[in-house]
């Protein structure tokens, strides 16, 4: 029936401004089920290029109880500009909605990279694709069939090791992709740049020796 094949509906939003962001996903089950707290939700996030997730800022999220979310990849790199990086993934693990009986939410902070400069457009735009949305319950639900297309294997907690066979489930998303515009540099000032910088470089350099002349004590 209509009411038993109910949709799942996701939102993904993009919070705060400037170089750090928050992202948050929030899910709604078409219809209250009964029990649910006995099922687990486990969002599988590709983190693109242009983003970056910090995994030291994980840690200390997950000692704060704060959210619950680890990163896949491994040999990652923090530091390096969005032309040496490449695609990331994370793993949050949602909780659900004090406020909905049938919702779940997940938080996940993530922070620009540095972008080559352009030469002509001050702005960039990065894409966050739609995650996959899986769902582990200790019972069946004969409604989940609704939803479960494929099953795939994935850690059934954070704190441990074990693995569990994952529904991966369909759903609808509120927006399309989720695009951010990043400000870039421009070609065209690289040299007003270095010549500035030069500049400052020099003269506080200058007042360094100057300070250093006028008031350092010297022993012969």
């Amino acid at each position: 029936t209509r009411a038993t094949c109910s949709e799942i509906i996701l939102r993904q939003e993009v919070l705060k401004d400037g170089f750090h962001r928050d992202l948050l996903i929030k899910v709604k089950f078409g219809e209250s089920i009964e029990d649910l707290q006995t099922c687990r939700l486990l969002i599988k996030q590709d983190i693109p290029a242009g983003l970056f997730v910090d995994p030291y800022e994980l840690a200390s999220l997950r000692e704060r109880n704060i959210t619950e979310a680890v990163m896949v990849s491994e040999n990652f790199d923090i530091e390096a500009p969005n032309y040496l990086s490449k695609e990331s993934e994370v793993l949050i693990y949602a909780r659900q909605d004090s406020q909905c009986i049938d919702c779940f939410q997940a938080f996940l902070p993530v922070h620009y990279r540095y972008h080559r400069p352009h030469s002509h457009d001050g702005e960039t735009s990065i894409v966050v694709n739609h995650p996959d949305l899986l769902m582990f319950c200790d019972q069946e639900f004969p409604i989940l069939k609704c939803w479960a297309h494929s099953e795939v294997a994935a850690p059934c907690a954070l704190e441990n090791e074990d693995i569990c066979q994952w529904n991966k489930m369909k759903y609808k998303s509120v927006y399309k992709n989720v695009t951010l515009q990043v400000p870039v540099g421009l070609t065209i000032h690289t040299s007003l740049v270095c010549s500035v910088t030069l500049l400052i470089t020099i003269l506080c350099s200058t007042l360094i020796l100057v300070a250093i002349f006028k008031y350092g004590h010297f022993s012969l």
